[in-house]
């Protein structure tokens, strides 16, 4: 029987072969032409090896339909179903039980143990080492116990990384010099002379600017270093071992810590490793908590400071860290000790001790102390603005001091951040090699980790004091000072209103949560505020440097760089400069290479240098003094004025008024900028902006009033009904609703939901939102929005709120109920609606899940194998695959 020739033609997309009785074509996309046709085995290696579900060309989802033995009766059995039934929760038991024992171990066994074992420890008596055995089977307090337990295990794990971490640090980026110091190795052609220059590794030398020197070619560095470790070794012939222990070889236990590992995954191994990790924390109990605080407490208790340590309420974490610096002094003592007497492995083990030491301390006061200081200074500065006194802040951290030392903290961390981002911008308008005094954060080769290790203890304490000096004077300059001209010039002005009061008709808790979540977010997310501030600051720059001829000096001249040479006279470059003294230029050359590799631009150096730059550090002290004073002053004043309207001459809490008035700065300082870049492009053109402005206006309040307005109210409202009322309010009682404070709460919660939604699957909802906000506001499409997000989701909120309200107060009374039940209708009418839709819910989920349960046991017994099914492009419809099988 002869082919025809459309059949000869079709051929395997993959195999490149015709289609058989065997093993017969399939076309299951979209796809036509030459690779219309697939055998389903082909098609079925390539799923496996692509691991997908769809064609990579047109997207079209694969289907296959199931062929099932002959034998196989129209509905299962029960016996099966029954069977499949015990099975699934058989396995569902097993897998409870074993994650139920895993999370017992570690969230309650191994946290357990660590405090009690830590409270044994710190007890300092022998009867509670022998009663801890009983201490562990005790069930006094144990949830309280398995939280701080959890606690102390979080600390030992934070612990154990770093050390971990340190190490890699010291060994990436090598030791300190005086730890590296060894003798030079003995080679056998001279057993009482040292080895040959080129046999013998060299040692890292600084150089008179503090700098390592390096070789220019590292990889011929670094065959080099392999031969002379080669040769040394062989030279050594094990005699000398001690030289080559690294005592920086402690992780090799961390290297085979893995997730399955823990006990999740194999589970013979389980209850060895919970001892492991109980063994670890009551290790790192004994010498990370237990000896520094003993050093200390001995120390304090033989000093006589024990009242004053006690009087600061926070006597064990003082006297820990006074064991740690007691112990690096001892560390030093004794690594010098052995450098004297030779022992080169305990005095390298000393010394890596002492970096351990040295490092935690440095952090501590880096990260805890500095923060702390600022955050005190601040509150001490700005007693006058509050109306308080040091005795009542004395009393507050009397009474909660855990509270206050935080609050401190975090506001002192807040202030070094954001002065740290006012260096960094004032890095970007300023001329390379201005700042030179101070560290640059961006620079890729900054590491404080390294500085911590290699520079030396004085140098890290000179640094801390004069940051110190530098954020306090910074403080007073532009807190304490403007506080006493804005009391002297306007007395009525200050204190700032910040008592909350519960009995007022507007809470300040939804007042709150509107500023941190609507107004300070919107203002801080415009990227024209830091164009604003860079352009201010380098405006400011201009006319300092015009006035004071330091225009080169502050801004750079380019010009000049391009014309004149590098030696030309009044030039200067990075490599020398005058005037400043030979010690303040090493100094400058010091700091700078400390930061990294930053460029230092030439400038041109005026007639009485020294006089001018002392009169622009008077100016920039002025000027920063009068930004003080208008931020202070002018953003209250304009919410005070806005919040008149509305409240009248009703305290109202400055935090709020200030976020206003701030807002409403920058509305008009944006709306000027916009107006005075359209001035120059004539009246026509200026129209035609203010007429799309316009119209981008409104439709941003028709969205905003829909989105921000509608619907946080709709959503607030029903949370008020389904949840803080039935709570709140018992039945006898009236329930009285606040819209704004609804409202307030609404937005919280669409926050909330709009961010969950967000982070889940991919659902409708999901894409209109990120579709909304990828267009943003210049491009917002005002139809999309209302029919594709407004309109839907106010939709099912009116529904959720009329289809209760109308069953009670309309079906209800219809059926003749009494008095009481209908208050009781009226009253839990939205949770007990609730609870059916979430009951509904929940047997829709297990329905799925039965028919998932029936298909798997179906196809466990009956399923015999897949067949691929056909697309058809005109109908839709599946056809057979025979039709495209070809025939002889």
């Amino acid at each position: 029987m002869l082919l025809c020739a459309s059949c000869t033609a079709d051929i395997c997309r993959v195999c490149r072969s015709e289609g058989s009785q065997d093993k017969p074509l399939y076309h299951p996309c979209v796809c036509t032409g030459s690779i219309k046709f697939i055998h389903q085995e082909c098609l079925l290696q390539w799923l496996k090896h692509s691991r997908k579900e769809y064609c990579e060309l047109c997207k079209h989802r694969f289907a296959f339909t199931p062929i099932y033995s002959p034998d196989m009766p129209s509905r299962l059995p029960v016996q099966d179903i029954c069977a499949g039934l015990v099975t699934s929760i058989g396995t569902a038991i097993r897998y409870w039980f074993h994650y139920t024992l895993v999370a017992f171990a570690w969230l309650g066994v191994v946290p357990l143990t660590a405090c009690r074992i830590y409270k044994c420890v710190f007890t300092g008596s022998v009867s509670s080492l022998l009663t801890l055995p009983l201490d562990m089977l005790s069930t006094q307090n144990l949830l309280a116990d398995c939280l701080q337990g959890c606690f102390v295990v979080t600390c030992t794990l934070c612990a154990f990384i770093s050390l971990v971490w340190l190490r890699e640090q010291i060994v990436h980026g090598g030791a300190p010099q005086w730890l590296e110091q060894n003798p030079p190795p003995l080679v056998p052609n001279q057993p009482d002379g040292p080895a040959p220059a080129n046999e013998v590794r060299s040692v890292d030398v600084e150089d008179d600017d503090g700098e390592e020197e390096e070789d220019d070619d590292d990889d011929d560095e670094d065959d080099d270093e392999e031969g002379r470790e080669e040769d040394a070794a062989d030279a050594n012939n094990g005699g000398q071992e001690d030289l080559n222990w690294n005592a920086l070889e402690w992780d090799r236990a961390a290297e085979e810590l893995t997730w399955e590992r823990v006990g999740i995954y194999f589970f013979l191994f389980f209850f060895e490793h919970v001892f492991w990790v109980v063994s670890l924390n009551t290790l790192f109990i004994l010498v990370f908590a237990f000896c520094p605080y003993h050093i200390g407490h001995f120390s304090v208790v033989g000093l006589g400071f024990e009242d004053y340590v006690k009087a600061s309420h926070f006597d064990g974490l003082v006297t820990t860290i006074l064991g740690y610096i007691l112990l690096a002094g001892a560390l030093i003592v004794c690594h010098a000790l052995a450098s004297l007497v030779k022992f080169q492995r305990p005095r390298r083990l000393l010394g890596v001790c002492y970096i351990v030491v040295k490092v935690s301390l440095l952090v501590v006061m880096e990260i805890g102390l500095f923060p702390l200081i600022c955050g005190w200074w601040l509150d001490i500065c700005s007693l006058e603005m509050f109306d308080a006194t040091l005795k009542d802040r004395e009393q507050s951290f009397d009474a909660a001091p855990g509270t206050t030392m935080f609050f401190h903290w975090l506001v002192g961390m807040v202030y070094v951040f954001y002065f740290a981002s006012f260096i960094l911008l004032l890095r970007e308008v300023l001329r390379p090699g201005v700042l030179w005094f101070l560290r640059n954060l961006n620079d890729p080769d900054f590491n404080p980790v390294q500085e911590m290790i290699h520079l030396p203890i004085y140098r890290h304490l000179r640094r801390f004091i004069l940051s110190v000096v530098v954020f306090g004077s910074i403080v007073l300059l532009m807190l304490w000072l403007p506080i006493r001209i804005i009391k002297l010039l306007f007395p009525t002005f200050l204190p700032y209103n910040v008592m909350l009061y519960s009995d007022a008709p507007v809470s300040e808790l939804s007042l709150e949560l509107l500023l941190l979540q609507v107004v300070l977010p919107a203002l801080l997310e415009q990227g024209h505020t830091r164009q604003w501030l860079k352009r201010l600051v380098h405006a400011w720059t201009f006319t300092a440097g015009y006035m004071l001829d330091l225009h080169s000096y502050l801004l750079g001249d380019h010009e000049d760089d391009d014309n004149q040479p590098n030696n030309a006279p009044g030039r200067h470059n990075n490599n020398r400069i005058p005037g400043l003294g030979e010690g303040l230029h090493a100094a400058h050359q010091a700091i700078l290479q400390q930061g990294g590799p930053v460029g230092f631009q030439s400038y041109h150096r005026p007639l009485n240098f020294p006089l001018k730059i002392i009169l622009l550090v008077v100016f920039m002290c002025v000027a920063l003094l009068l930004a003080s004073l208008i931020c202070l002053t002018l953003p209250v004043c304009a919410g005070r004025w806005l919040m008149s309207f509305w409240m009248g001459n009703a305290m109202v809490h400055e935090l709020y008024t200030a976020a206003s008035g701030l807002y409403i700065c920058w509305l008009s300082i944006r709306a000027a900028t916009v107006m005075l870049s359209w001035m120059p492009q004539g009246r026509t053109m200026i129209m035609l902006k203010v007429h799309e402005w316009t119209l981008m206006i409104l439709k941003t309040l028709v969205v905003a009033v829909l989105l921000a307005g509608v619907i946080p109210l709709l959503l607030g409202l029903l949370f008020e009904l389904v949840v803080v009322a039935p709570l709140r309010v018992q039945l006898h009682q009236t329930p009285l609703f606040y819209p704004w404070q609804d409202w307030a709460l609404g937005v919280l919660h669409a926050k909330i939901i709009a961010a969950i939604t967000l982070m889940g699957p991919q659902w409708w909802l999901k894409t209109v939102i990120e579709q909304v906000y990828a267009n943003g506001i210049r491009n917002i499409d005002l139809n999309f929005i209302v029919r594709g997000l407004a309109a839907p989701v106010i939709c099912v909120l009116l529904l959720s709120l009329s289809v209760p309200y109308t069953i009670s107060k309309g079906i209800t009374p219809l059926l003749g109920v009494q008095p009481e039940m209908q208050t009781l209708v009226d009253r839990r009418i939205y949770p007990f609606l609730l609870m059916v839709v979430i009951l509904l819910a929940i047997l829709s989920f297990q329905i799925r899940q039965f028919k998932r349960l029936y298909e798997h046991i179906k196809n466990d017994k009956y399923l015999v194998g897949q067949r691929l099914v056909n697309y058809e492009r005109k109908t839709g419809m599946r056809v057979s695959s025979s039709s495209h099988s070809t025939s002889s």
